[in-house]
C-alpha cells in the first residue's frame, strides 16, 4: 500500500511555496519523496528550502510574478531546465483583497484574477502540455470554501475560486484519457496570512469556530495528506474532483 503514495523520482512544482499553505504542501510532497521547484514572488522561501533539503530532496527556487503571462512561462521553463520533466503541478499561489463590492476597485479585481485564475490556466496549459506528451501527470489546483459560497467583501476572490473549480473540471475532461489527472483541494478556514484579519476579529473568529465541527482553524500540516494523495498513484481514477479539507465546514 505504501507504494501507492510513494513520490520518489517525481518532480513537483509548487507555487506560493514560501510560507503558509504552500509551505505545507511542498513539505508534504518532499516527505513522500518528490523533488521540488519552489515558486515565489517576493518572499524568499529559505525556511521551506532548508526543510526540503533536510529531507534529502532536491529543490530549486524560481522567482516569478505570476500575475503576468511572462511569469508563468518563466516557471515552466525554469522547472524543465532544472529537472527535464515535471510530474506534479500544485497551483497554490493566491491573493485576496477585502473590500465591499460597491467599493471594490477594478485594479484589485484584476490583480486577484490575474494571480488566482489566470496563472492557474497558464501554468496548467504549459506544464499540462508536457505531461500529455509524457503520458502522465498530476495537476492540483487550490480552490476554497468560497468555491461553493459567496463570502463577504471578497467579490474578486470568490469569483476566482469559483472559476478554479470550473477550470479544473474542463482540463480534467480533456486530459484524463491522456494520463493527466486534474483535481483541486478546497481548504477550509486555515490559519495563514490571508485569514489574519478574520482571526483578529473576535466576533468573526468566534462565529467561524462555532460552525467548524472540528472546533479549530486548519493548519498547513493538514494539507500534507490530501496533496500527497492527489499527487500519487492512489488517486489515478480521480479526475475533476474538488476535495474539501475543511474540518467539516461544508457539512453545516
Amino acid at each position: 500500500m505504501s507504494k501507492l503514495f510513494d513520490l520518489t523520482g517525481k518532480v513537483a512544482v509548487v507555487t506560493g511555496a514560501g510560507r503558509g499553505l504552500g509551505q505545507g504542501l511542498a513539505l508534504g510532497l518532499a516527505e513522500a519523496g518528490a523533488d521540488l521547484a519552489l515558486v515565489v514572488n517576493r518572499t524568499a522561501p529559505e525556511e521551506t528550502l532548508k526543510a526540503v533539503e533536510a529531507l534529502g530532496r532536491k529543490a530549486v527556487v524560481v522567482e516569478a510574478d505570476l500575475s503576468s503571462e511572462e511569469g508563468a512561462a518563466r516557471v515552466s521553463a525554469a522547472a524543465l531546465e532544472a529537472y527535464g520533466k515535471v510530474d506534479i503541478l500544485v497551483n497554490n499561489a493566491g491573493i485576496i483583497r477585502r473590500t465591499p463590492a460597491a467599493e471594490h476597485s477594478y485594479a484589485d479585481w484584476q490583480e486577484v484574477l490575474d494571480v488566482n485564475l489566470n496563472s492557474v490556466f497558464l501554468l496548467s496549459q504549459s506544464l499540462g502540455r508536457e505531461m500529455v506528451k509524457q503520458g502522465s501527470g498530476k495537476i492540483i489546483n487550490i480552490a476554497s470554501m468560497l468555491t461553493f459560497q459567496g463570502g463577504i467583501n471578497v467579490p474578486g476572490y470568490t469569483a476566482s475560486k469559483h472559476a478554479v473549480a470550473g477550470l479544473t473540471k474542463a482540463l480534467a475532461n480533456e486530459w484524463a484519457g491522456r494520463g493527466v489527472n486534474v483535481n483541486a483541494i478546497a481548504p477550509g478556514y486555515m490559519s495563514t496570512d490571508n485569514t489574519e484579519a478574520l482571526r483578529n476579529d473576535e466576533t468573526r473568529n468566534r462565529q467561524i469556530l462555532e460552525r467548524i465541527p472540528s472546533g479549530r482553524w486548519g493548519t498547513p500540516e493538514d494539507m500534507k495528506g490530501p496533496v500527497v494523495f492527489l499527487a500519487s498513484s492512489a488517486s489515478d481514477y480521480m479526475s475533476g474532483h474538488v476535495l474539501c479539507v475543511d474540518g467539516g465546514w461544508m457539512t453545516r
